[in-house]
């Protein structure tokens, strides 16, 4: 087994993902370490892109004069200050969000089946101040009743509350996806896909990192679908934890008083629609 995990872990370095194992370097262990950008105020050359930026999606959808500076300068470093690309990325996830929000939100009553299998969920904060997502990969389900249209309200329903729970300057949140017990009835490679492309495109520079942990052998055979599907930005967020570093890895980021109680710290679980 530690060979299949070895192997997997240098496809995963090769392909600009992080495996978190322990490594042995001149008798020193060597893990990644995380930079993190508090109170990330916005710079001039940034300020003058935002107005740029401004005007040109005003004219186009004036909706988007309720939307703060910090958002537009998200969608701006998601396509590297290029403010006609970064436009067009703005204008297009409002139509997206728009048609999945009609009202400007998503209330727990529009997404009864997504809730009911218990998958997601919020409580406490890393050691930067980020509120942290658990999403337990075993208890997503294929939606033959919601079909995808739920599935699409449930995940800017999570996001949103994440969000929420972000300020101006401080605007990144944690994800743990764990996949202990993840079986063929799980493999719904079309639904993670579907998220993804939600967070990417609508949600950009909200992920700070991606923690994978407890990923089966059968996992690998869904990922590989799912990977193309990944940008460049993204991966580069992802971390895949050993078991045998999975405790080190969390107590690294997260105090044991925000750690979730399945892990060994003292914070419940609360389902994302609750928090």
């Amino acid at each position: 087994m530690e060979g299949k995990v070895e192997a997997i872990a240098k496809e995963l370095n090769d392909n600009g993902l992080h495996f978190e194992t322990k490594l042995e370097q001149e008798g020193e262990s060597v893990t990644q370490e995380i930079k993190v950008g508090c109170d990330d105020k916005i710079s001039e050359e940034e300020q003058n892109k935002i107005c740029l930026m401004r005007a040109l999606v005003e004219k186009q959808d004036p909706s988007s004069k309720e939307v703060d500076d910090f958002e537009i300068r998200r969608f701006l470093r998601a396509r590297d200050l290029d403010v006609d690309k970064a436009s067009a990325m703005f204008l297009k996830c409002l139509k997206r969000k728009k048609s999945i929000a009609p009202n400007g939100f998503i209330s727990a009553s529009e997404i009864p089946n997504e809730i009911a299998h218990n998958k997601m969920f919020m409580q406490g904060r890393d050691k930067q101040g980020r509120p942290i997502a658990v999403i337990l990969g075993a208890r997503h389900f294929h939606n033959k009743l919601g079909g995808p249209d739920e599935l699409k309200r449930f995940v800017v329903l999570a996001l949103d509350k994440l969000c929420s729970r972000t300020s101006p300057g401080r605007e990144k949140f944690v994800v743990i996806a764990d996949f202990q017990g993840f079986g063929y009835s799980n493999s719904d490679a079309r639904a993670y896909i579907g998220a993804l492309s939600i967070l990417q495109d609508c949600y950009p520079e909200r992920l700070e990192k991606l923690i994978v942990v407890h990923v089966p052998y059968l996992f690998w055979t869904m990922w590989k679908i799912v990977y193309p599907f990944i940008d460049n930005k993204t991966k580069k967020k992802i971390t895949f934890v050993e078991n045998r570093r999975l405790m080190a890895t969390l107590r690294q980021d997260i105090d044991e008083s925000q750690l979730p109680e399945i892990y060994g710290g003292k914070m419940p679980l609360v389902p994302i629609h609750e928090a």
